[in-house]
């Protein structure tokens, strides 16, 4: 396993998201206290899952509105068909970790 320090667990609040500068780039996001990473890049059009919007444990794309889960990386809706990679993560001293 490789951790890598995404962010501390007071910079992103519930419901919200940070998109790590790492290749291929990688969305981490607070669903109400739990914390999930995916590749940050939706498979219909190449948007940052990071700038969509979160509702539990599910991420809705910015551009044309597909979700997908955040715990499996399935797609959910159309126009999206393909899954996320999906990270594990783990909270340390108020920090959170992405296993790349």
């Amino acid at each position: 396993m490789t951790w890598i320090r995404a962010c501390e667990v007071g910079r992103v609040g519930p419901g919200e998201a940070v998109a790590l500068d790492v290749n291929p780039p990688i969305a981490v996001f607070n669903a109400d206290g739990d914390w999930f990473a995916t590749a940050d890049t939706c498979t219909h059009d190449k948007s940052s899952l990071a700038e969509g919007y979160i509702d539990g444990d599910q991420v809705e794309c910015a551009w044309h509105f597909a979700k997908f889960c955040l715990r499996t990386g399935a797609a959910l809706t159309l126009p999206a068909t393909v899954p996320i990679r999906t990270y594990a993560t783990k909270v340390e001293d108020g920090v959170v970790y992405v296993d790349v």
